[in-house]
């Protein structure tokens, strides 16, 4: 368990950040360093709660990086632009962020000092287009130059070269975690789950991208802080990179889709729509180094977790 430390969550404001601050912040102090582009916080009473502070800024502002990490023990490194459709339409901005926010980080990181471990957020797009039991030893796979689609996987797995040498070169305690598509109740944007279950909730038709024969492993937001939190306290996670997610939950978009209208008890119809842009066909993680080095396991089936989204959602919009 991490107590008695202060806490610096870069993004902290989005789903998963938010997520993790409310297992911290009891016996933690959490500085937040958010721009509040998509946030998830709001819909807590974290921003009320003793231990938090929140620092609206950017990554990109070197000066504001320093002053949200002066004094924190820990440093996880989530700011980056999320969502498909937003890096397709900021491909510039989304390697921007990406490769200038996490060498502010690592640099502020490392000419502090005093930092007992540094996560930075990766991505499971590191794996390209076909990821079917993939280790962190396989290769990774960057998409066609030019193509915007990939600006976000082939960014990130540039930050992992830089976290993991930070830590070879300058002994910066840091790790990499690739999350494996994640889901849960306060979810923001225009993920697969979130936009099935609101527009099932509200009777609306489902549209899934093509013949809906994608395949993906869906991993719960609390399995997903399981994996982080185990980062943060074990050091034979320093200098590696882990694959976080839910091999057991994986199923095709469009059984996903029938499954929440089937959980929800709806009777929205689901329409299959022509995508001519590049996807990932195929992600499933092996998730064993992280149960060897980690005693990660994800807990939550995938219907238990669906139920309790669609749970989270239905209060809201009722």
């Amino acid at each position: 368990m991490i107590q008695g430390r202060k806490i610096l969550i870069t993004g902290g404001a989005g789903f998963i950040g938010s997520s993790l601050t409310l297992r911290l912040v009891e016996n933690n102090e959490v500085v937040i360093l958010d721009n509040l582009h998509r946030d998830a916080m709001s819909t807590t009473s974290l921003i009320e709660h003793p231990n938090v502070t929140l620092i609206r800024g950017d990554v990109l502002d070197r000066e504001t990086v320093a002053r949200a990490a002066e004094g924190c023990q820990i440093i996880v490194h989530m700011a980056s632009i999320a969502g498909v459709d937003t890096v397709m339409k900021n491909p510039v901005l989304t390697m921007k962020v990406a490769l200038l926010g996490t060498m502010n980080v690592l640099e502020v990181a490392h000419e502090m000092g005093g930092v007992e471990r540094l996560v930075d957020f990766s991505t499971s797009e590191v794996f390209g287009r076909y990821a079917f039991r993939v280790t962190e030893g396989d290769a990774t796979q960057l998409g066609a130059v030019g193509e915007a689609r990939w600006t976000y996987a082939v960014s990130k797995l540039a930050t992992e070269h830089l976290a993991l040498n930070y830590h070879k070169e300058f002994g910066v305690p840091a790790v990499s975690v690739r999350p494996f598509n994640i889901y849960g109740p306060r979810q923001v944007g225009s993920g697969a789950v979130h936009h099935f279950i609101v527009r099932a909730l509200r009777g609306e038709t489902l549209t899934i991208h093509n013949d809906g024969s994608q395949i993906r492993a869906w991993c719960y937001i609390d399995d997903i802080v399981d994996g982080v939190l185990a980062t943060l306290h074990r050091e034979e996670a320093i200098g590696n990179a882990f694959n976080i997610g839910n091999p057991r939950s994986t199923v095709t978009i469009h059984q996903l889709a029938r499954d929440i209208v089937r959980l929800t008890g709806s009777s929205s119809a689901i329409e299959h729509i022509p995508w001519d842009f590049p996807d990932v066909e195929l992600r499933i993680p092996d998730i064993s180094k992280a149960r060897e080095l980690l005693d990660y396991e994800p807990r939550v089936e995938l219907d238990s977790g669906l139920l309790e989204t669609i749970e989270w959602y239905r209060s809201q919009l009722a």
